[in-house]
């Protein structure tokens, strides 16, 4: 019997939970072709959300075609090109002689090479000379809008991991020339998104940055308890097991409302119920959970420095002024200038998440299990 929860991958169908309202936003912003940029911290369901709108959007429009684009392996610029335009011809066309005729029809500068092969995973690659695509890149970066103009469509291009650019060389040079060209097109939008959310800030509301008020800012916050309840309890009952909601309330609690890890746990005591799940089966599952990562936290841990793990032990204890000469005494941290640094690099590793100057640790797994694990519950 396949689990009635997902995590990991995207969230589909009954999968998917609440987002209702930011779904029906996003699907307007798509139909409007408004860009959007969605912001969150990783694992909150950013790739899942734009899918269900994707679909959605498609469904409704037929003269609407939504390109996901993921940046995850992408390294440079010349990759880039490549997966830019390589998903661009696969999301406009249905069958590989027009993927064929759209390559040689759309490119008459550039001489790209494709090929097709039988895994129905990778059907067809594209490949441009980078010297080439370098000096003359208007064909792949306005691809989308020809395609649309030729084809009487509209057409949004959704980029996954869109941070990876701040990697590339000279990476603003080459976000002020995605920009150039991306806001001329007016049969195209574009949704951008990432799992780095420290970086997206500094690429979209940093007013030195090329995308500073490109478009619409979605801030995806966590699914409230009452929604993760309800899709908690419903799942289990499709597959003839119970659970009460307090016990759902349970587990949500333990994973503070985090999407990710929701739906890992209530997997986990998923599998461990045979007719009801109780809160000692939550328990279980939880500490399996928290066995399971040990071994990863422990050598993140060895990746800090002895006053960033100081810092964290300060913020997990819910201290609010966390450069004061009392909080630095309590902590061992050496000066305000030292526990700035350390939430700087913490933050940067992606360890903390600032919001409006309230710090939180991303992952709540973690952070238990540094609280009751590694401080060894010396947190009071």
């Amino acid at each position: 019997m396949e689990t009635p929860f997902v995590f990991g991958k995207l969230a589909k169908q009954d999968n998917f939970t609440d987002r209702e309202q930011e779904t029906q936003h996003l699907i307007s912003n798509f139909k409007s072709l408004i860009n959007t940029i969605i912001i969150s911290p990783r694992r909150w369901g950013k790739s899942s959300l734009v899918y269900k709108a994707a679909q959605q959007t498609m469904s409704e429009n037929a003269n609407i075609k939504v390109c996901i684009i993921d940046l995850f392996n992408v390294k440079t610029e010349a990759e880039f090109y490549c997966a830019y335009a390589e998903n661009i011809i696969k999301s406009t066309a249905s069958k590989w002689e027009e993927m064929a005729e759209n390559t040689r029809k759309f490119f008459t500068n550039l001489l790209p090479k494709f090929n097709f092969s039988a895994d129905p995973l990778n059907t067809f690659s594209l490949h441009f000379d980078f010297d080439e695509v370098v000096k003359n890149p208007d064909e792949v970066l306005d691809l989308a809008e020809n395609i649309a103009v030729a084809k009487g469509l509209k057409i949004v291009v959704c980029i996954d991991e869109f941070q990876n650019l701040a990697n590339f060389s000279d990476s603003v040079a080459f976000q002020r020339k995605l920009r150039a060209h991306f806001q001329q097109h007016e049969h195209v939008s574009y949704c951008l998104y990432g799992s780095k959310r420290h970086m997206m800030l500094d690429v979209f509301t940093n007013p030195n940055m090329p995308f500073y008020n490109f478009g619409d800012l979605l801030f995806l916050e966590k699914i409230d308890t009452e929604h993760w309840i309800d899709f908690i309890v419903s799942q289990f009952a499709a597959t003839g097991k119970t659970i009460s909601p307090d016990t759902a309330t349970h587990i949500v609690e333990l994973m503070e409302n985090h999407p990710y890890y929701v739906q890992q746990l209530s997997q986990l005591a998923w599998l461990r119920t045979t007719n009801e799940c109780s809160n000692e089966i939550v328990d279980a599952a939880h500490g399996a959970l928290i066995q399971q990562f040990g071994l990863v936290f422990a050598t993140l841990v060895e990746t800090l420095t002895s006053q960033q793990i100081n810092y964290l032990k300060a913020v997990l204890n819910n201290e609010k002024k966390l450069t004061s000469t009392a909080t630095l005494k309590r902590y061992n941290i050496t000066s305000s200038s030292v526990a700035i640094r350390s939430r700087d690099a913490l933050i940067e590793k992606d360890i903390l998440d600032s919001k409006a100057g309230q710090l939180s640790i991303i992952d709540p797994v973690f952070g238990w299990w540094l609280k009751h694990e590694y401080f060894n519950k010396s947190i009071e």
